[in-house]
């Protein structure tokens, strides 16, 4: 289908739907059903089996309309790590159950796979899943910095499914109902005074296998495809040139002459350019995704905005000086986005160090790079 093709269809659905009159959830609902959720997914699954790179025609054609979107920082999880996951895994009846409600916020997913001891060598977790006599499933076990549990009606979750066969294969991938008995979630504060994210306490949970994704005993598989998502999410999101967090520093910049000094126009120039050639990364990332799917190059993505975010931060403090120590909001909020840009420059620093955690270590990211991006040696065991 040519874009122009995709532009008349778009308008015709804007003419049956019109975003002024159409309330928001009925009009996400006929926005899936008519294939313009993510054009690449398949017919009948909120897509049209189109090329990846047609979307951005779609949402063009939306956003001027003023039409209602999802909001991504909520339901990123589901979008952006479940949705992918379940398409290359799961079964027919799974993609019609979930995809829908997922997509259209109905339904928020979170994320069960890190344990507290087993973060970044996550095949080590130790979660347990037990088969029952009637071929269900009961869960046990604890995992923590779980992002959105407090809001989630879905998990995606790993366990140790067969305790006796090598870490990375006895491991199964399930959908976990949030609401099921013997859940519990406990929210975690952070150094900006938030709670983003929980610890889960799993007991007893049974799961039933029809929520199994994917082969008993190939978890692992499962879960890489996840990851290798959730690295594109966390580092390749579509950035207009001169925005995200370089953007507001220089605005910053422009509107504060007094603040600005030689040293300090040279760094920003430095990182402007850094964040100009991580923003051009990203879009090529997103190029090469739209014909296949996602690999380690992701991880470089992610590797490189996380330090570039924390350097970012780091200078915005320094640039603003004394001015920038003051810091009050220490409130136990839980938040449901990152609001970072309506907050302060000390709430940016702070939650920036993050970024070098959430979604798998720097250190982590390295060696992925190295062993296959790069095609170096794998690290010696210690």
């Amino acid at each position: 289908m040519r874009s122009d093709e995709l532009v008349g269809q778009v308008r015709a659905f804007l003419a049956e739907h019109a975003p002024a009159t159409t309330e928001r959830l009925e009009f996400l609902r006929a926005r899936f059903d008519a294939g313009l959720a993510w054009v690449n997914f398949p017919q009948g699954l909120g897509g049209m089996d189109l090329p990846r790179d047609l979307q951005p025609v779609v949402d063009g054609e939306l956003a001027a309309a003023g039409a209602p979107d999802v909001p991504l920082p909520r339901v990123g999880i589901g979008l952006g790590m479940a949705a992918p996951t379940m398409l290359r895994h799961g079964t027919v009846a799974q993609l019609r159950r979930w995809l829908r409600p997922l997509w259209t916020e109905e339904e928020v997913w979170c994320q069960l796979f890190s344990e507290p001891g087993a973060g970044s060598d996550l095949a080590s977790v130790s979660t347990r899943a037990v088969r029952e006599a009637d071929g269900d499933w009961v869960v046990d076990g604890q995992k923590v910095w779980t992002s959105t549990a407090h809001e989630a009606q879905w998990a995606v979750l790993l366990a140790r499914s067969d305790p006796s066969a090598p870490k990375h294969e006895g491991l199964t991938y399930f959908a976990c109902d949030m609401s099921a008995p013997g859940v519990e979630v406990r929210p975690l504060r952070q150094i900006t005074g938030e709670a983003e994210f929980n610890e889960v306490f799993l007991t007893g949970v049974r799961i039933p296998d029809a929520h199994r994704i994917g082969e008993v005993g190939q978890g692992w598989q499962v879960a890489r495809t996840t990851l290798m998502n959730e690295r594109v999410a966390l580092g390749g999101d579509p950035v207009p040139r001169g925005d995200g967090m370089i953007g507001l520093v220089v605005r910053k910049w422009r509107a504060r002459p007094e603040l600005r000094t030689a040293a300090g126009r040279d760094a920003l120039l430095r990182l402007w350019v850094a964040a100009e050639a991580g923003r051009l990364t990203a879009q090529r990332l997103r190029e090469e995704l739209a014909a296949g799917q996602p690999g380690p190059d992701g991880s470089a993505v992610k590797y490189a905005n996380s330090h570039l975010n924390q350097e970012i931060s780091g200078f915005e403090l320094e640039l603003l000086g004394d001015e920038a120590l003051r810091y009050d909001d220490w409130t136990m909020r839980r938040p449901s986005r990152r609001d970072w840009r309506e907050r302060t420059s000390g709430y940016r620093y702070l939650r920036a160090r993050a970024n070098s955690i959430e979604g798998g270590t720097s250190e982590i990211l390295c060696n992925v790079i190295a062993e296959r991006v790069l095609g170096l040696p794998r690290e010696v065991a210690g």
